[in-house]
């Protein structure tokens, strides 16, 4: 099974699926492996991990398969340069970046044949990384997990207003748990789309039991956003985030919110399995996902549920 788009020619992969780079959840190579064998984008998430780790990783998945994968580096994050001196060293061929202009990094990667994959939220940032000379934006929507769109615009009116800001091929990001979803964004106009929360739900996907015991239990609207105005984060509703909540509504100071906010991390849910306290990210599509396959599974599974979208949509007159 393909399906050939802009983004499937301009990174060599057979389908239109990518796997969002997930702190911790795809910092190791289970999960990007699993995906990219499938035939979609599997991406390893340098965030939190140490250089020895990250190189091991991305050798684990040039070892584990021919087909391509790519390597996601927060520009915002302390150890970017050290990310992608490694990228470069170890030939990773996909960039995807995000939170940071790319323009001071593009000639140095597109000298090597490197595709660069930008993380825009808006409009006039997608323009601005046309401009730059990036290879392809991802559209995020403000129903993704994680650290969507500050504005809340949601992914679908996100990404129709991206596709119709710039000519590069647009991934579509947030809102998007099954191939009836994928089909929407690239009726959109979108040429790929990229999962977070359903590849979260998998075996591979390295994260506390509990964390996805919590994802799985949720609904759709049992998400919420925190930190509205500066980086903003969505994930699960908990006593941390209600604590948050509780003191922006009582107009608590900006630097003791901001510490507030600061006292809580991913990695106290990921893998401390701190469901409490922890920021617990998810999209809003996590109230669409009732089971926990395997990695390659949900690919098969996306492309099968994508084709019968299109047949419904082909057999109405």
């Amino acid at each position: 099974m393909t399906m050939r788009t802009r983004i499937t020619e301009l990174l060599g992969i057979e389908l239109p699926i990518i796997q969002a780079g997930m702190s911790w959840a795809s910092s190791c190579a289970a999960l990007p492996l699993a995906v990219s064998r499938a035939g979609g984008l599997g991406v390893l998430a340098a965030g939190p991990m140490y250089p020895d780790a990250l190189r091991a990783a991305i050798r684990e998945i040039k070892a584990g398969t021919d087909k391509p994968f790519a390597l996601n580096v927060p520009l915002y994050n302390k150890n970017s340069a050290i990310h992608l001196d490694i990228a470069e060293e170890e030939e990773v061929r996909i960039l995807v970046a995000s939170q940071g202009g790319p323009k001071a990094h593009l000639k140095r990667f597109h000298d090597r044949g490197v595709k660069w994959v930008h993380v825009v939220a808006s409009p006039a940032h997608a323009q601005k990384a046309e401009e730059a000379g990036v290879d392809a934006v991802i559209a995020v929507g403000g129903d993704a997990g994680g650290h969507p769109a500050p504005d809340e615009v949601s992914a679908m009116v996100m990404v129709r207003a991206v596709v119709k800001a710039v000519k590069l091929p647009v991934i579509a990001a947030g809102g998007v748990a099954d191939g009836a979803g994928v089909a929407a964004m690239l009726a959109l106009g979108a040429e790929a789309v990229q999962l977070g929360t359903r590849f979260l739900m998998t075996p591979e996907a390295n994260v506390h039991a509990a964390y996805k015991e919590a994802a799985l239990a949720a609904g759709i609207s049992d998400t919420t956003l925190i930190g509205r105005g500066r980086l903003p984060v969505r994930g699960l509703k908990n006593a941390f985030s209600a604590e948050v909540d509780a003191a922006e509504r009582a107009g608590m100071g900006e630097d003791e919110l901001k510490a507030l906010i600061a006292r809580s991390n991913l990695k106290m849910a990921a893998l401390d399995g701190d469901m409490a306290q922890g920021k617990v990210e998810v999209g809003q599509s996590v109230g669409l996902i009732g089971d926990i396959v395997p990695a390659g599974e949900v690919v098969a599974n996306l492309m099968r549920e994508l084709y019968e979208a299109r047949a419904r949509l082909v057999a109405l007159n």
